[in-house]
């Protein structure tokens, strides 16, 4: 997958997806449907014991998408990047989740979308590496662009906690030419408007929020339509 497949794609408001978990094929289409079709279904890595098992699901979601994600799991835990690059070695049309440290080398996989995991740091302008320490915005976008890195992901933002933080790094991106922000960590009905309305603001020409923790039932592990829809009501109201 590149970066064409996601320009090419029909986006809420020519703008946004939404990515969601999914346990099977009839869980992908439910969170299909509730989305109104806006939504990119995934897995993470940490749920399988090898990336067979993870390519065979990925190939139950494409039955009803033709955009499929693979996260780090653990809540973009660093040592989980070997096991993405993993699966994408096996399915290589698929997004997939890195942290800064390792996404540059993520991009000789050909075919794949990835992006570029970095933390808040609690400081408008600054961003924290997954292996500590901080860095600019302005240093990382352009990291990102002499590296071919399409998207930048910033997780936790804790719904909208770091939304500022996040605003200012879709401005930088937008402004100097990155394609994509996606943001990660307690996003939900309730705050998904804000979060939407800011960013759209800044320009960005595609914005993807991960939204997991509000949207699974913690008993079966499967996406909640229900949620989703709720989430789309919200939505609705944005003109």
């Amino acid at each position: 997958m590149n970066k064409t497949k996601f320009e090419k794609q029909k986006k809420w408001h020519d703008f946004a997806l939404f990515n969601f978990l999914a346990q099977d094929a009839e869980n992908a289409k439910e969170v299909m449907s509730a989305s109104e079709g806006y939504a990119v279904p995934g897995i993470v890595a940490s749920d399988f014991d090898s990336a067979e098992d993870a390519v065979a699901r990925l190939s139950e979601l494409k039955r009803a998408s033709n955009i499929v994600s693979v996260g780090l799991g653990g809540g973009g835990a660093f040592e989980n990047f070997r096991a993405v690059l993993s699966i994408a070695e096996l399915d290589r049309d698929c997004h997939i989740n890195q942290p800064l440290e390792t996404a540059a080398f993520a991009q000789l996989v050909d075919g794949v979308y990835a992006n570029a995991l970095v933390r808040p740091s609690g400081k408008v302008g600054l961003v924290r590496l997954t292996t500590g320490g901080t860095i600019e915005v302005e240093r990382l976008v352009d990291y990102c662009l002499e590296h071919q890195i399409p998207s930048i992901k910033l997780m936790s933002i804790r719904g909208t906690e770091h939304l500022a933080e996040l605003v200012y790094l879709a401005k930088v991106a937008s402004e100097r030419g990155i394609y994509g922000i996606e943001p990660a960590g307690g996003i939900a009905w309730d705050n998904i408007v804000p979060i939407m309305t800011d960013v759209a603001e800044t320009g960005i020409p595609f914005f993807m929020p991960h939204i997991f923790g509000a949207t699974i039932d913690k008993v079966t592990g499967r996406t909640k339509k229900a949620e989703i829809e709720r989430i789309f009501e919200q939505l609705g109201g944005i003109s």
